[in-house]
């Protein structure tokens, strides 16, 4: 799917659609590139990317032309970085972003099974979000902790050891506005 590399212009992602960090955020901005050496700053930039998207919901390309002009790099070196990781959303996106993990551990132990509940209870595809706006669905690599598999990540939470049973009561709390305890 080139829609993870290559960018389009959309009405609500585009270069008209201005990025700039709120002054508490520039704040943070400075403080994260104080944790890094002169010549060494462009190690801030996935601190600085996922900053940008806290603070706007998701990852417009404005944000990161706001990134690489702090960081002093082309543009394209931050595209990179942000097309790169799954963690990066670069389309507008749910109050609850779900990223179900599809890598070989979790799919031996049943990710295919989460992925049928979600798509069943909420009428979404990965990729897609639901039409309140309430949920997005993504599949993403890696969530380190293969030996709890199958897990996903709902925003900043972790849920592991997961059966389809689990993911309905997840789903249903979240429907609520009630949050699941997170963690096995």
């Amino acid at each position: 799917h080139d829609t993870l590399f290559v960018h389009r212009d959309t009405p609500e992602d585009n270069l008209e659609v201005k990025f700039k960090f709120t002054d508490e955020n520039l704040k943070r901005v400075d403080a994260i590139l104080a944790c890094y050496p002169e010549g060494h700053k462009r190690g801030a930039m996935i601190p600085i990317l996922d900053l940008a998207q806290r603070q706007h919901g998701w990852l417009p390309i404005s944000a990161m032309h706001e990134v690489a002009n702090i960081l002093k790099l082309p543009k394209m070196r931050v595209y990179e970085v942000a097309t790169f990781y799954t963690m990066f959303i670069r389309k507008p996106a749910g109050k609850y972003r779900i990223g179900v993990c599809g890598t070989t551990p979790c799919w031996l132990c049943g990710s295919d099974d989460i992925f049928n509940v979600i798509r069943k209870k909420l009428n979404i595809e990965i990729g897609e979000t639901t039409a309140d706006k309430k949920f997005s669905l993504y599949e993403v690599e890696c969530l380190g902790a293969c030996a709890n598999a199958p897990m996903i990540q709902i925003n900043d939470d972790y849920y592991e050891d997961l059966t389809a049973a689990d993911m309905e009561e997840i789903i249903d709390k979240l429907q609520r506005d009630e949050k699941p305890a997170p963690g096995p």
